[in-house]
């Protein structure tokens, strides 16, 4: 369907995509996934023909069309459903046509391909994407410019979904929207006919939806068969034969080198040297497979412990200019409680988050916090609102006004900006890094309580298994917004459903919740209440709610495998360098440290097995 052959592309003098060729098989579902500033949308770019190649070619079947959100947000005072049935460009025209053709054989060919294309049943298939997105019949009559940017771009994404293209780009097609908008997707994109590629951090949706990987690191792509766990789990056995065959070629040529050396000036041995010498020449080097590291979350300890509950609300109200958004909220937080918040965007979730956070006053009710309570808010419009003027290090130097220079650049390196890069710009800075920095200074004096609205959306795959450790390791509560289901599955002890114009404990885990979210949806797209449940109906669910702690420390444990196989990894790299420098003294100390990792990946490899063994006993 796709073809990619020998594609070069700069960008300024940095070398981007270097001789990279793929070909995407017709129908397949591919991931492209890469760290952050790969090039991943500069390719996206390239396919669309946005921009021209240095050299190679991008080869697609004779009228392919394409279809991929465009960067801008859609306005004007088109109805959102208007605006989803005039993506399919064909069946708008055939219309128009129909409305002013007299000849009778034209017309009985518009009206026969008008049928073929099944235009009559347009409205409803459209609505039913729409409302899948979230919006229901009465949102769907409403103009484009009474939306938010974030509300248009999903109606950008259902427009590309309605047109039905041959080859469907979606980059980070899930940062608009919230859980129940991605289990929507996700669960659409499982059947799409359409070849698909989709630039993703997102775990679970990649495990879900595709069935290859396409992987674009240091300018060259390769494909993998399966999923993001199965294409991980593949490169990680290809670069443990790729170091093993690296050693035997290193051992294979010092062997070489070292006859060479030693009977070069030999006159019997002379022939046989340099015949060594001439396949030592024709030896084809093995590239080292060596991984970028991603800077781990530093967030310092909480400052001062407070005794619970921190925060303890009853039959509060809380909204805007006097009018209730949410009512009869009667909930606490402990010191170390682990919640996540679940409910479709514009059911309050931000509202409750600032309502927690004290940036909201209650209108009724009785709201009590600690004495001395401290509270870190990070929310993903913040990324968009910092100073772009500014740089790590002025944005920590005025956390720090007493401190010196060099505490101050100790500080910035501890929120991942070490030397240079805390003189960075932030404009220059990446959606990451942007993220990385914000969540830094919310954490900066050691808040009890942390709040984290939509964290991952700009962070890179490895990023988003460190922002799970540091979550993990955070001593304060945590309250997550977020549609990442592996970070929550991972991070939180508690789910809250905020609906139907309150909040309440979820009785379930987060796969409960998908079933329960999907199950909702009605033929037509809208969304339905869930039924009530009887006291019996709700036993079934107790085995699942008592297995979701081991499935957030599975999680966590292999977070912590990764970890410690590429500090393996790393320490291997150490003492091979130590090793031809001839340092006895680094070498055992690196030997040392080795042992230690090696112990530790042991026991979470049994813990793994142990906790994974009892899930299959509780089947």
């Amino acid at each position: 369907m796709l073809h990619l052959n020998e594609l070069t592309y700069r960008l300024g003098e940095r070398l981007l995509i270097d001789k990279a060729t793929a070909a995407l098989p017709a129908g397949a579902h591919v991931g492209l996934v890469g760290r952050n500033g790969a090039g991943k949308t500069t390719l996206f770019r390239l396919v669309c023909g946005e921009l021209a190649p240095e050299s190679g070619a991008i080869s697609l079947p004779r009228r392919a069309r394409i279809g991929r959100v465009e960067q801008e947000a859609p306005g004007g005072d088109q109805t959102l459903i208007d605006f989803v049935l005039d993506a399919d460009a064909e069946r708008r025209a055939l219309i128009d046509e129909a409305e002013h053709a007299d000849d009778p054989l034209r017309i009985a060919e518009i009206q026969t391909r008008l049928v073929d294309i099944d235009a009559h049943a347009a409205p409803a298939r459209a609505a039913r994407i729409l409302a899948g997105l979230g919006f229901d019949d009465r949102a769907q009559g409403r103009p484009l410019n009474e939306f938010s940017g974030g509300w248009r771009m999903r109606v950008a994404l259902a427009a590309v979904l309605f047109s039905a293209p041959d080859l469907l780009l979606l980059d980070e097609p899930t940062n608009y929207l919230d859980l129940e908008g991605t289990l929507w997707l996700a669960d659409y994109l499982k059947t799409c006919p359409a070849t698909t590629l989709v630039i993703s951090h997102d775990r679970d949706l990649l495990d879900d939806v595709v069935d290859h990987i396409l992987f674009l690191d240091r300018g060259k792509l390769s494909l993998w068969s399966g999923g993001y766990s199965s294409f991980e789990r593949q490169r990680r056995e290809t670069q443990t034969l790729q170091a093993k065959a690296l050693k035997k070629q290193e051992e294979r040529r010092k062997h070489l080198q070292s006859f060479v050396d030693r009977f070069r000036a030999s006159a019997t041995k002379a022939t046989q040297a340099q015949s060594r010498l001439k396949m030592l020449a024709r030896m084809e080097p093995i590239a080292a497979a060596v991984d970028e590291s991603v800077a781990p979350f530093r967030w310092p300890p909480v400052a001062r412990k407070l005794s619970p509950p921190i925060v303890s609300m009853e039959k509060v109200s809380v909204g805007y200019d006097g009018r209730a958004v949410l009512s009869k909220l009667s909930l606490s937080l402990a010191d170390d409680d682990r919640v996540g918040l679940l409910g479709a965007n514009g059911n309050g979730k931000s509202t409750f988050a600032k309502l927690v956070a004290g940036r909201l006053a209650p209108i009724d009710g009785r709201l009590v916090r600690a004495n001395k309570l401290e509270v870190g808010f990070f929310a993903q419009h913040q990324v968009d609102e910092l100073d772009l003027g500014s740089t790590p290090y002025r944005a920590v130097a005025e956390r720090m006004p007493a401190a010196s220079e060099a505490k101050v650049r100790a500080r910035a390196a501890q929120l991942g900006f070490p030397g240079e890069r805390a003189d960075t710009g932030i404009a220059s800075l990446s959606g990451g890094e942007k993220a990385r920095l914000l969540m830094g200074l919310a954490a900066f004096d050691g808040p009890q309580l942390l709040i984290l609205d939509e964290p991952t959306n700009h962070l890179d795959i490895d990023s988003r298994g460190e922002l799970i450790e540091a979550i993990n390791a955070y001593e304060g509560a945590c309250v997550i917004v977020s549609h990442d289901r592996r970070l929550l599955e991972a991070c939180v002890d508690r789910l809250w459903l905020v609906a139907d114009g309150t909040v309440k404990a979820f009785d379930g885990d987060v796969a409960d919740y998908s079933r329960v979210v999907l199950s909702q949806r009605a033929p037509d797209g809208a969304r339905r209440e869930p039924p009530p449940r009887a006291a019996s109906a709700r036993e079934p669910a107790r085995p699942r709610r008592d297995l979701a702690p081991l499935r957030r420390e599975i999680v966590a444990i292999e977070e912590k495998m990764r970890r410690f196989e590429n500090l393996i990894r790393r320490v291997d790299e150490a003492l091979a360098a130590a090793g031809a420098g001839g340092d006895a003294a680094k070498i055992a100390d690196l030997a040392g440290k080795r042992g230690e990792l090696e112990r530790a990946l042991t026991a979470a490899e049994e813990m793994w097995l142990e906790l994974s063994a009892q899930i299959e006993a509780a089947g």
